[in-house]
């Protein structure tokens, strides 16, 4: 095994934090990992991981031979590029986590126009509401509403998502329609727990510029885009959504926005990856692929 075969196998075992997940993705023996690890410690004289029985993590010298790791690899990756002829182009897996109405609606129906324009990389799409760890999930990228709080991913902003607040014609008929927020007291919402925390995210809205926000009435409690967007369609209570979730059920008046001049706060949307200037030529034309589309069809 070659010292750049040593350094992918290392920063695999990072990524799975196993040796045996590791194993499996490579398709070599759960030994050969193992001893690969154990001769590029020693060549480098220092140990690059704990290891227990159940888990395995870096040292701090093996997250700083990890970081450096990355580079070498994209840099090999990239010099293997260089004579290759105009018309090839970008080759490879990529592996993406995206939130699951957004991979659902948008980016999975336009997949088939990416991967017809790059034939050479194939996609692993993960669809999930829950925040990914993209070392520990060996994921390329993660597309993220919200704000962020990885502090050692780099960001691309692509845009804010604009919520509103809608309600089904039943429901209206039966308990009125809210004009303002102090109307909230005689209405019931739809609780809405965040699938990584479980906290039952309170009715907001900005007004003057300052963000507000108060607790609701409600009798369901529910931890996904979809349930959400059910409960509200059945009647059951106001909900706070993003305008493209709903698009199509305002447009075919199964539900009514309410309240329009309180709105919530826009949410950011970012795609977050590693390292910047190390960026793989694959998931550069995907990101380059995304930010247009999502434009088009996310935040217009």
């Amino acid at each position: 095994m070659d010292r750049i075969e040593l350094f992918a196998t290392f920063a695999r075992v990072v990524e799975c934090a196993s040796f045996t997940r590791a194993a499996a993705t490579l398709g070599q023996p759960r030994s050969s990992v193992s001893a690969a690890i154990r001769l590029l410690e020693d060549r480098l004289g220092t140990r690059l991981l704990h290891r227990t029985t159940r888990h395995v993590a870096p040292t701090q010298d093996g997250l700083a031979f990890y970081e450096r790791c990355l580079r070498l690899i994209a840099e090999v990756e990239e010099a293997e590029t260089l004579f290759r002829s105009a018309g090839d182009g970008p080759a490879g897996k990529l592996r993406i986590d995206v939130p699951g109405r957004i991979g659902r609606l948008i980016i999975a129906p336009a997949l088939p126009v990416f991967l017809a324009r790059y034939p050479d990389i194939s996609v692993t799409l993960g669809v999930t509401d829950r925040a990914v760890n993209l070392v520990e999930d060996s994921v390329d990228c993660v597309l993220r509403v919200g704000p962020l709080s990885d502090s050692s991913l780099i960001a691309r902003n692509l845009g804010e998502l604009r919520l509103i607040n809608v309600a089904s014609p039943a429901y209206l008929a039966q308990r009125g329609t809210p004009e303002s927020p102090e109307d909230l007291s005689a209405h019931e919402a739809v609780h809405y727990a965040s699938p990584s925390t479980g906290a039952v995210e309170d009715w907001q809205w900005l007004e003057d510029g300052q963000l507000h926000s108060r607790a609701t009435a409600g009798r369901v409690t529910v931890n996904s885009a979809e349930a959400y967007i059910a409960c509200c369609l059945s009647g059951l209570g106001l909900i706070q959504i993003p305008a493209y979730d709903v698009a199509a059920h305002l447009k075919a008046g199964e539900l009514v926005e309410v309240m329009p001049e309180h709105r919530a706060e826009p949410m950011p949307v970012a795609l977050l990856y590693p390292h910047r200037q190390h960026l793989s030529r694959r998931l550069k034309v995907f990101a380059d692929w995304l930010e247009p589309l999502l434009r088009e069809q996310l935040f217009a």
